[in-house]
């Protein structure tokens, strides 16, 4: 049984350091739109004009490979996985295509409808996919024999509903169906460890809810052997060899053994900065983070509420979506609070970087 010590110490334990936050992080603008892209820290910007320096001046960028292996390292404790089972590249998009390459000829891909282009357009380019687009919240029940695959972000970029990813990963393996959950718009605020224990493939981009630069992208492959060998390779350059300095010149002969034969030809100084990026997440712990945005959404849904209007449901989550208030972003712009018109609706996405203040300042702009 749990002593009142003992909640205390968890209650405390998810309390955001907002002197860290403060001191990393100093916004311009009521900054409400990380679900379209997160603000660097300062120690991320840092780190990368040095190593900008370095290279206008002709140093070696050997520390610049040693970013991407300490940003991959960071990443897999995120995410709750085994580094051997990360991969590092620049879009999600290319995650997508490499599952897409290992199905055979009429796999039927099964996805949501009006998710984010770079989870499924992939599966629509093959051409000789069947893939089948079904309401987000009736994919679980959508699978069936003769589903290969489901691919679903795991937070919805357009209206912040959240997957049902448990049922998800209990509705494939009844069918004998892989699971590719996207978790761009989880990482970083989500418990993101549990997506990658249900899912075969996992993927996200780093540059929302993780606050790194763009152009770092990270993969999860299989823990399965058998699944994890189905993955070709097909857009492995030099870094995917196992020993990367030996296949620089014609065919990678001895691909890595871990996902690293995944990985694409990194943007270096992204990584530099991702590196800052995550250390700096997981000083501040997800759990505290995911506390924190949550808090900041309900105060958003309750003044909301007072004000007459009716968001997209999607409880659990730190975006929120306003039907019919989409017209308004640009005025909100003007006055100096950045948030997104998405197909006409309103979306607010609360980060680790917001107040309770930015928050109400929001709802004033909308009662005026």
């Amino acid at each position: 049984m749990e002593t009142s010590g003992e909640h205390q110490a968890q209650v405390q334990a998810q309390v955001l350091d907002a002197e860290l936050v403060r001191a990393q992080y100093t916004p311009a603008t009521t900054y409400l739109n990380t679900a379209s892209s997160g603000l660097l820290p300062a120690r991320a910007g840092d780190a990368m004009r040095a190593a900008i320096a370095d290279m206008t001046e002709g140093r070696s960028p050997d520390s610049l490979f040693a970013d991407v292996e300490e940003a991959r390292a960071a990443f897999a404790r995120i995410a709750g996985v085994p580094v051997s089972r990360v991969a590092t590249g620049g879009s999600v998009a290319v995650y997508s295509g490499l599952i897409a390459a290992s199905l055979p000829a009429g796999a039927e891909v099964l996805t949501a409808e009006g998710d984010f282009s770079s989870t499924v357009n992939p599966f629509h380019v093959r051409g000789d996919l069947k893939v089948r687009a079904v309401p987000l919240d009736a994919l679980p029940d959508a699978v069936r024999p003769g589903t290969a695959l489901v691919a679903v972000s795991a937070v919805q970029s357009a209206d912040g509903r959240v997957a049902d990813v448990p049922a998800l990963r209990a509705a494939t393996r009844t069918h004998g169906a892989r699971l590719y959950v996207d978790v761009s718009q989880a990482s970083g605020w989500y418990p993101v460890a549990a997506h990658a224990a249900d899912a075969d493939y996992l993927a996200s981009v780093a540059f929302k809810w993780l606050t790194c630069p763009r152009g770092a992208v990270f993969f999860v492959g299989p823990r399965d052997p058998e699944v994890f060998d189905a993955l070709t390779p097909v857009f492995g350059g030099w870094v995917s060899g196992e020993n990367p300095w030996d296949s620089c010149y014609g065919p990678v002969t001895e691909p890595a053994r871990s996902a690293r034969r995944f990985d694409e030809t990194q943007s270096l100084v992204a990584y530099t900065g991702a590196r800052q990026s995550l250390a700096l997440i997981e000083e501040l712990g997800p759990e505290a983070i995911h506390a924190h945005d949550l808090a900041l959404a309900d105060r958003f849904r309750a003044g909301l509420a007072r004000l007459g209007h009716e968001p997209v449901p999607s409880p659990g989550s730190p975006i929120v979506s306003v039907p019919e208030l989409g017209s308004r972003q640009a005025d909100l712009q003007r006055a100096g609070i950045e948030v997104s018109n998405r197909a006409g609706n309103l979306r607010a996405s609360f980060h680790l970087y917001n107040t309770p203040a930015d928050v109400d300042l929001l709802l004033d702009a909308l009662s005026a």
